[in-house]
């Protein structure tokens, strides 16, 4: 029984020749990484145990330990750090995960301006002068722009703390390496000037300017969902049953970059999910940073997203020229498949 304030107890079974059975009785259900570290503990001293029982000295078996520090270099000669994968997850992870919340928050801008519009009354003095597939193109450039000025801000100012942190923290910036605390913080800066190089490697250029092409595409491909979605409702509750297919090839992107893309960038499940157009903006993406990819890959990718935003804004200008004028009706699938028909 608990006689005191711990966390767990652990009982280890008698046996001779091996170790016995191991329980853990506490209240709470310890985590899987809680229940790995105790079975490292005990394993590791088991086998100590027994190696003592055995005559071995483990005193002589920790001097012989021996750690390899392994460095990476290049054919060319371009050393990089440890930290390498590490890096090109971060920024492949993070351009498509920024480029899904770009997509998410302008997109959301644009449909309830189009059912603010729309429960004001103000859509039907704006249409009486302009076609509404012209006020829903002119809707979704302009909210891309705003998007697009935000990202070029971003930028500017990555670049300047960029270049403030290659200048100002290389190993040039220790003075006097005359003693073992400055050469300890030699170490420290070769490790960051490794890093700073790791970053300098990768295709930033092209990183950056795959972003603002997949923005646009992507932005366009999934604004005009968003517009026609607004327009169907009266209220921003309505749009909650449309909104899980709009979201789904999202979140699957960011399943597929993460478990997929980051493992095995050139693979079967990366390569399809970068060439469909719903998730091809954010795919293809975290895998530029993962090595050399073709460029007729990019290309073909891009030509597949920009064709099939012609045949999204089609359908969603027929569901926009017919919802926009609709109110006081509960909308559902079946009633926006009826709208394309008109």
């Amino acid at each position: 029984s608990k006689t005191a304030d711990y966390y767990g107890l652990i009982h280890i079974s008698e046996n001779k020749n091996q170790l016995g059975e191991v329980t853990l009785y506490s209240d709470d259900s310890p985590s899987l990484g809680f229940i790995n570290e105790i079975e490292d503990k005990i394993s590791k001293k088991a086998t100590e145990d027994r190696l003592v029982a055995r005559g071995i000295n483990l005193e002589t078996i920790k001097e012989s330990k021996i750690t390899a520090d392994l460095k990476l270099q290049s054919y060319t000669g371009v050393q990089t750090s440890k930290a390498n994968g590490w890096i090109k997850m971060a920024f492949g992870g993070g351009a498509g995960y920024l480029l899904m919340m770009f997509i998410i928050i302008y997109g959301n801008m644009v449909m309830r301006s189009v059912i603010e519009e729309k429960t004001n009354r103000i859509i039907e003095i704006i249409i009486s002068s302009i076609k509404p597939i012209y006020l829903m193109i002119g809707k979704i450039t302009g909210t891309s722009l705003a998007g697009i000025t935000q990202f070029i801000i971003w930028v500017i100012l990555g670049g300047i703390l960029f270049t403030f942190a290659s200048t100002f923290l290389g190993p040039e910036a220790v003075q006097s390496p005359g003693n073992e605390m400055a050469m300890s913080q030699l170490e420290n800066m070769d490790k960051m000037q490794l890093i700073i190089n790791d970053i300098m490697q990768l295709p930033l250029l092209k990183l950056v300017i795959c972003f603002f092409i997949y923005f646009i595409g992507g932005y366009f491909l999934y604004a005009a969902i968003y517009t026609a979605i607004g327009a169907a409702v009266d209220n921003e509750t309505d749009t909650q049953q449309f909104m899980l297919p709009v979201i789904l090839p999202l979140i699957l992107s960011i399943y597929v970059g993460f478990f997929s893309v980051m493992d095995n960038p050139h693979g079967t499940v990366a390569v399809i999910f970068s060439y469909i157009p719903l998730t091809s903006p954010i795919v293809m993406l975290m895998r530029i940073p993962f090595g050399e990819i073709a460029y007729w890959e990019i290309g073909l990718s891009m030509l597949l997203l920009y064709v099939s935003i012609f045949g999204v804004a089609w359908f969603a200008a027929k569901i926009y020229r017919v919802g926009i004028l609709m109110y006081g009706k509960k909308v559902n699938w079946k009633e926006l498949y009826k709208w394309l028909k008109y």
